[in-house]
Formats: C-alpha cells, structure tokens, sequence
C-alpha cells in the first residue's frame, strides 16, 4: 500500500504544514457514558452514536500536549477535546469495553486549543471546531490533570492515570461537519495505557460544561494515555 503524497497547506497565519501531518504527542483521555438519544442529536446525517449499554452512548474527554508538529511547523500548543463515539452504520450496541479501541477518534464537538496557529492548522485545512482558550495540564505522581477554561470561566477539570507503558499500532477516524461531515484517517503508534474505570472528571459553570451537562453525561468506562506518533491524513467525504 502506497502513502499519500504529502500537500503543503499555507495558513492564514503564515505557517505552513505539510499533510498528512505527523506530530509527536502525549495524551489522557476518559471514555464516559452519555445518553444516546442526546448523542444522536448533536451528531449529522450519516453517522450514530456508539452504544454500550441500553440507552447510553460513548464520549471522550480528550487532553494533548503537542511536543513537534510536522518539521516543526509551528510551536507546539496543547488541546482540549470532546469527542463523540459514532459510526457511519447503523447505531449497533457494542461492549463497553468494545468503544475502547475508538477512544481517541470520533465526530470532533468542540476542539479548544491554546495557540492561534492551532486553530487556524486544524479549522483550515480539516474544519474542526476549534477555538482559543485555556488548557492546563500538569503531571504528578503519575497521573495528568487538566483544567479548561476562558475569559467565561472554568468550564471542566480532568484527572487521569498516565502510564503509557504497551507498544501498539491504532488506526481510528475523526469526523468533522454537519450538513456534508468528512472523515479523518488518524495513526498513533506509540506506547499506551489503558486502565477501566479510571480518571475522574468535574464540570465548572460554563457554556461548554452546560452542554456536556446536556449530554447527561455519567460514569468512566475507562482512562486512556498516549506517548508517541500521531498521523493526521486529508479529509475525505463521509460517503467516500
């Protein structure tokens, strides 16, 4: 199987990236259940939530430090997501443990970054939600901890085991739009660590955390970490 062909994409910043995009990047994330039919709402034509239990969907909490974008690109930057388990077929329940292996992909609701090169890297050449805000993310005793938030106020704090420890290959996708929503191939490679049930995660008084308290959002399935290569390819059409 051939690679794609990088393309050099010019920003409106100035900055310059070749995609597919390869990054180096360590990250957190919580697998939370949420309600599906709520999940199914915020999701565009063609794609459903995940299920893993009667009734509830699957949501990530994600957290990345970007350490090198592309032949250093731009400076690195960290980043917020909320992603939404989903599938382009039909809403299948799956195990809860089965949504484990999609926990880093998933239809992309909100993207906070801290840079303004970052916003415009992923807003322009893939159409994520992104905005500029404030991420913290402080290691200690193992563990990772992120507080998000802007001039609005705090709107979330996660807390999550990191001890990326098993070398493994994942190919996931991101999906991005809503009348005409596209399809991200993504690649890590690196060491990761899963743990079930772990993390913990609290929401502030903030536009964000009162749409994820929309969701009914609910326990940890699972805690996920990430140190290593993170290929992001062109976006293609939901259909293709």
């Amino acid at each position: 199987m051939t690679r794609p062909r990088p393309e050099t994409h010019a920003l409106s910043t100035g900055h310059e990236v070749a995609v597919p995009l390869e990054t180096e990047a360590e990250a957190t994330a919580l697998v939370v259940t949420a309600d599906a039919e709520r999940v199914g709402e915020r999701l565009p034509d063609g794609l459903s939530p995940v299920r893993v239990a009667p009734g509830r969907a699957a949501v990530t909490l994600l957290s990345v430090e970007y350490e090198r974008l592309g032949d250093d690109a731009m400076a690195p930057y960290e980043e917020f997501g909320v992603l939404l388990a989903a599938t382009p077929a039909s809403g299948a329940r799956v195990p809860e443990l089965g949504v484990l292996g999609n926990g880093l992909g998933g239809y992309v609701a909100t993207l906070p970054v801290t840079t303004e090169p970052a916003r415009a890297l992923g807003e322009e050449i893939w159409g994520y939600p992104k905005r500029v805000a404030d991420v913290s993310i402080t290691d200690r005793g193992g563990r990772r901890r992120t507080a998000v938030g802007d001039e609005r106020g705090h709107a979330l704090t996660l807390d999550a085991p990191c001890r990326p420890r098993i070398r493994w290959t994942v190919a996931t996708e991101s999906y991005t739009g809503d009348g005409s929503p596209e399809r991200q191939p993504l690649r890590l490679a690196g060491a990761f660590g899963v743990r079930p049930f772990g993390g913990s995660y609290s929401l502030g008084r903030h536009p964000l955390a009162e749409r994820l308290r929309d969701l009914s959002l609910g326990r940890v399935l699972c805690a996920l970490a990430f140190d290593g290569r993170f290929v992001i390819g062109r976006g293609r059409p939901l259909s293709l």
